[in-house]
């Protein structure tokens, strides 16, 4: 499988946690994103092969450029804005802010969870953020 294709008007809350933000960089509806605490809180886009931006946040609701205000979903059920497959894990991708199936990672990505498909359209949000590389 490959990471998520995210059409990012389609992305939207459904129900649970909101965080309003500010964005590190230029993120678009349908990233998930990390706090950066070595730039001031900002939130940028999650990489799985990178241990600085591994630990995931949440999902962004909207866009935004770098030093602007950004909404993310936390927790609870989300339209991603892709198709997705009921009960599969879904996970931090390779390319900064995407998000793929878990079946993806491999040696050396760091394992940071997301959620699980509920249906064609909707996620079960569960960040967890292990803080392990994969042997």
């Amino acid at each position: 499988m490959a990471a998520l294709t995210i059409t990012a008007a389609s992305v939207a809350f459904v129900s649970g946690t909101k965080l309003d933000v500010t964005a590190g960089e230029t993120i678009t509806a349908g990233m998930l994103v990390y706090m950066d605490t070595a730039d001031s809180n900002k939130y940028k886009g999650v990489d799985a092969d990178v241990e600085a931006s591994a630990v995931a946040a949440g999902i962004a609701l909207n866009g935004a450029s770098s030093g602007q205000p950004l909404r993310i979903q936390t927790s609870g059920v989300i339209t991603i804005g892709a198709t997705i497959a009921v009960g599969t894990v879904y996970h931090a991708g390779l390319t900064a802010g995407n998000i793929g199936p878990l079946a993806d990672i491999g040696p050396g990505d760091y394992v940071s969870i997301v959620g699980v498909g509920i249906t064609a359209a909707n996620m079960r949000m569960i960040v967890l953020n292990s803080g392990v590389a994969l042997p």
